[in-house]
């Protein structure tokens, strides 16, 4: 993705000496209602590749070029170039990223053994990155009111990209929060998502057994110059006030929640969701959601227009630890339809039979994931009373 000519917003750009890193603080990006676009975002008719001709928001433009800067510097641990990319044939649509680096040089996942694990200061944590990791502190206005706590959210590089843009959304890391989904946060990451004019841009969230790799609470944004299968793929209602709905297409059955856009739909909306994953912690049920614009609830194809927003939820197996032996981790891009495949033999070799195995070998068996659906109704029902 390329960054606009006229990108000059400097005041999320580190000083030309490496010595004044430290001590320039960190900027603030403070957005308001109107700059939470919900209309007219879709897919250019042509290949998506061409989407560096689409305009950027002030929130792109923000992220790419202090992103892009702190590429040049070599604050990443590799240098992250165009990744080879192909749709695999098949009914799905898998995007599937040859992507070794990662593989091979991202951080070892901590120890975990539990979703419910507390969060421990002598692990790995984002207290401990350096400062020029730090983009920009994102802040809302007092124009959006809101009835949930407002989060001071820290947008910081991932040192091991898995996409151009990529960053981590990080609540007040001094809180020493562990890797369980907040309301703030949350919508903190749909708004993200909404301050993007690029139809790419996505958030999502691993728990912990559902390969989070530090605990230590984060959610994932990056950019994807492609259609996932989960933007519009089918889905039926659960629960009687059309809330909860079962997206039905592979690669994974997963919890659909669905809002048009800012507003009290929007904060109900996060308000079920975390419901819904305060549950699967309590219940020590690993999970991931991914957020992306996409298409209203029902049966809707990939050609329908990206109205809203998505939020799908996945619960699954834990897994604690990364397997090398397989071509890919199933985590929340895995579980959307995006596989970035960390050899160059498995990436020319997997085929779409293969890929849907090894996602749905990690998914929860039929009985478990029944209970779990019904009190998934359960919680949502409630709400009507």
């Amino acid at each position: 993705m390329a960054i606009p000519p006229d990108s000059s917003e400097t005041s999320y750009l580190l000083p030309p000496n490496k010595e004044d890193w430290e001590g320039q603080g960190i900027p603030d990006f403070v957005y308001g209602q109107k700059e939470l676009v919900t209309k007219g975002i879709q897919w250019p008719r042509n290949e998506p590749g061409l989407l560096d001709a689409l305009p950027l928001s002030r929130f792109d433009s923000a992220l790419c070029s202090a992103w892009a800067q702190r590429m040049e510097l070599g604050l990443f641990r590799y240098r992250l170039r165009e990744l080879q990319t192909q749709t695999l044939p098949g009914a799905v649509g898998f995007v599937a990223q040859l992507n070794v680096e990662r593989g091979m040089q991202r951080r070892c996942p901590q120890n975990i053994k539990s979703v419910r694990q507390a969060f421990d200061p002598e692990q790995f944590n984002f207290n401990k990155i350096r400062q020029a990791e730090i983009l920009f502190r994102l802040l809302r206005e007092p124009d959006l009111p809101s009835a949930l706590q407002q989060e001071d959210i820290f947008v910081v590089i991932n040192v091991s990209p898995l996409e151009w843009g990529h960053v981590l959304l990080v609540p007040e890391p001094a809180r020493g929060l562990p890797q369980r989904l907040l309301p703030g946060v949350l919508r903190a990451g749909i708004e993200a998502v909404l301050l993007s004019l690029h139809p790419g841009f996505r958030v999502g969230f691993n728990s912990l057994g559902g390969l989070a790799s530090v605990n230590h609470l984060h959610l994932h944004g990056y950019y994807l110059a492609h259609r996932l299968p989960v933007e519009g793929a089918p889905s039926e209602p659960l629960d009687p006030g059309g809330h909860l709905h079962l997206l039905q297409a592979l690669p994974a059955p997963g919890f659909l929640f669905y809002t048009s856009g800012p507003g009290p739909e929007l904060e109900a909306l996060i308000s079920r969701v975390c419901w819904a994953t305060d549950y699967l912690t309590d219940h020590d049920i690993a999970h991931n959601l991914f957020v992306t614009r996409g298409a209203p609830p029902g049966k809707t194809s990939l050609s329908s227009a990206l109205t809203g927003v998505r939020v799908i939820l996945w619960a699954r197996k834990s897994s604690f630890g990364i397997k090398k032996g397989d071509a890919f981790n199933v985590a929340l891009c895995e579980l959307a339809g995006h596989l970035p495949v960390k050899t160059s033999q498995d990436f020319s070799s997997l085929t779409e039979v293969a890929a849907v195995t090894l996602i749905q070998d990690s998914l929860l068996p039929p009985a478990q994931a029944e209970e779990v659906q019904a009190a998934l109704v359960a919680l949502m029902s409630q709400e009507e009373q």
